[in-house]
């Protein structure tokens, strides 16, 4: 991605109300996930212990998996690259590729999958809405994004198919 592209996706988002709403979807977005994984863990713990163990055992270890990955990588963000003002402010430096906060939450989807295909369904479309929004929010590539988003999926599948 250049300035310029950077630029045009993110134009419509620099007045002050969509700004502010883009900035509000975001940390919804995270906190539903981040508040629903727990409530997952809580709920199989008490229907199905082994799916338990394996919900918080795959998403885990691809957590961990994927911190030491984007460290040993360390790409840069697009705010230190392109010379942009991000709209989600922010001041980490590099760990940018790939996006753990995209992962995260596909990971939490898939999750819910063995909840309920409905609720996974809505938390992929959630990550999905996530990944758009750290994009145009200037804090990754769309290639960070779209790696976090596969990388979250595959862990999850090979994870499950394994386990359970």
């Amino acid at each position: 991605m250049t300035k310029t592209q950077y630029d045009k996706i993110s134009r419509p988002f620099r007045s002050q109300k969509p700004q502010k709403a883009l900035l509000a979807v975001n940390r919804l977005l995270t906190y539903t996930g981040y508040a629903l994984y727990p409530l997952m863990v809580i709920y199989l713990f008490f229907t199905d212990f082994c799916r338990c163990v394996c919900a918080v055992a795959v998403p885990g270890s691809g957590f961990i998996l994927l911190t030491v990955v984007r460290r040993m990588i360390n790409r840069p963000r697009p705010y230190e690259t392109l010379d942009i003002a991000p709209i989600i402010k922010k001041d980490t430096r590099g760990n940018s590729f790939p996006s753990r906060h995209v992962f995260s939450m596909t990971e939490i989807a898939v999750t819910a999958f063995l909840i309920s295909p409905v609720l996974g369904g809505i938390l992929l479309f959630f990550s999905v809405c996530l990944a758009v929004i750290r994009v145009i929010g200037g804090v990754h590539y769309p290639t960070d994004v779209a790696v976090g988003f596969l990388a979250g999926v595959v862990w999850c599948m090979i994870g499950y198919m394994i386990l359970l």
